[in-house]
């Protein structure tokens, strides 16, 4: 890399840089506007409201990071077009591959920053915002749906889930290796203490034949591959999950027998999300001096957040036919990716 793909590729990053800082002052300004409806819960106030939106600044930035890296790759190639330094370029013998490559470098360094964005700084801002909303309005830890999961030959549900740790109102319900029912039981505490699930409080009724058996009993002892980490990934979102725990729930699902179709999709949108922040910067080359050579800043913008906003719509439909017609968790993820960075390296080619 010599000095002139350093001069491209900062002269990249730093609107890329200021694009983002725009557009993540805005989004923050919407999350704080929307949230600001619900003070008044317990101790929910104002502060607690512009610290929950500051603590959502990192997965906001993830969330918009492809239209960033668009955007900044536009107003920066545009950048150096307006000056004359593009033709320049050009002009020395500078090809547009080369170009291309310098700013396909740029995008690479802002998809390492996204993976670790996405990966370790997103999900930890989110999990710190929920615990700071969910402790002001005194709902942390409650669950406002059952949970209903499987472990092995036991199918579990849990009414309400106080923390990863500690449940109560549970059904577990055992089945034979045919799948019929041969054992139900209602359990009104479960906390999992030193490796295992400690339940009290139990009403079991045992199936066989033609008759039934009730048994009451204070407490017992049960393992098995439902631990804390399991129910904590659970009751996440998807996109608030990192890869390593995306990848163990998928592990849980397919050694239970699980349909894990959704989560296999999700882990595989994290892993390619690098990559189309690299290819939504590249993109932005072939459109600068071809379509875009002589609009100004504001038409730029404007055609980068249509494209974006194209691309954004594409993905979504991407994993949910995937989802329905059950592809390949790669194409389902990657698809629109894959097209776009086909579209950008034909046009890169044909630039003249």
């Amino acid at each position: 890399m010599n000095q002139l793909d350093r001069y491209i590729i900062r002269t990249v990053l730093a609107l890329t840089g200021l694009v983002a800082l725009g557009l993540v002052t805005i989004y923050t300004l919407v999350v704080f506007i929307s949230d600001i409806g619900e003070t008044g819960k317990g101790t929910y106030g104002v502060l607690q409201v512009v610290q929950y939106s500051l603590l959502m600044m990192p997965s906001s930035l993830y969330i918009l990071l492809p239209i960033v890296a668009l955007l900044g790759g536009l107003l920066g190639i545009g950048a150096l077009a307006r000056s004359s330094e593009l033709t320049a370029m050009r002009a020395a013998g500078v090809s547009m591959l080369r170009i291309g490559g310098a700013t396909l470098t740029a995008g690479a360094m802002l998809g390492a920053f996204g993976y670790v964005l996405g990966d370790w700084l997103g999900p930890a801002g989110e999990r710190l915002a929920g615990e700071l909303r969910d402790d002001a309005r005194g709902e942390r830890g409650t669950l406002d749906r059952s949970l209903w999961l499987r472990d092995a030959d036991n199918i579990l549900r849990i009414r309400s889930l106080l923390a990863e740790d500690h449940g109560r109102d549970l059904t577990v319900f055992r089945t034979a290796a045919d799948g019929s029912l041969v054992q139900v039981s209602t359990v009104d505490e479960a906390r999992y203490v030193d490796g295992h699930w400690l339940m009290t409080g139990i009403k079991r009724t045992e199936l066989s034949g033609d008759h039934t058996k009730v048994v009451k009993l204070d407490q017992i002892e049960i393992t098995g591959s439902i631990t804390p980490n399991v129910l904590k990934l659970f009751i996440l979102e998807g996109d608030v999950l990192s890869v390593r725990g995306l990848y163990n729930l998928v592990a849980y699902m397919d050694d239970n027998k699980l349909d894990a179709t959704k989560y296999r999709i999700w882990l595989w949108r994290k892993l390619v999300e690098p990559v189309t922040v690299m290819v939504m910067m590249l993109f932005a080359v072939p459109f600068v001096v071809g379509t875009l050579r002589d609009s100004g800043a504001g038409q730029r913008l404007i055609a980068g957040v249509m494209v974006g906003i194209v691309f954004y719509v594409l993905n979504k439909v991407s994993v949910s036919i995937g989802d329905l017609y059950r592809w390949p968790a790669p194409m389902a993820a990657g698809l629109p990716t894959f097209l776009l960075a086909i579209i950008a390296t034909w046009r890169l080619r044909a630039a003249r």
